[in-house]
C-alpha cells in the first residue's frame, strides 16, 4: 500500500517549470501514481530528476528517453493524457 505522503512527494515533483508539464504529470499523478506497481513508481520518481525540456520533448511525441526504463512510464503518461477525462 502506498502512503499519502508518497503521493504528495510526486505531486509536488511533477510541478515544473512549464505549463505544459504540470498540466500532464499531476493530473496523471493524482489520478494514478497510487495505482501504479512499485516498479513504475521507481520509474516515476527516476523521470522526475530528468530536466524539463527532456520531458517535454518525450511526452510530446518528439522523442524518447535513452533509457528504456523510463519508456514505458512516458509512454503510461502519454497514454493518459490522450484519454478522454471520464475515462480518467
Amino acid at each position: 500500500m502506498i502512503d499519502k505522503e508518497d503521493i504528495n512527494r510526486m505531486r509536488w515533483a511533477a510541478r515544473r517549470g512549464m505549463l505544459e508539464l504540470d498540466l500532464m504529470l499531476e493530473p496523471f499523478v493524482s489520478a494514478r501514481y497510487a495505482q501504479l506497481d512499485e516498479t513504475d513508481r521507481h520509474r516515476f520518481r527516476q523521470l522526475m530528476l530528468c530536466e524539463d525540456q527532456d520531458l517535454f520533448a518525450w511526452l510530446m511525441l518528439r522523442g524518447a528517453p535513452d533509457d528504456e526504463e523510463l519508456t514505458g512510464i512516458v509512454s503510461q503518461i502519454r497514454q493518459f493524457t490522450r484519454s478522454a477525462p471520464e475515462d480518467r
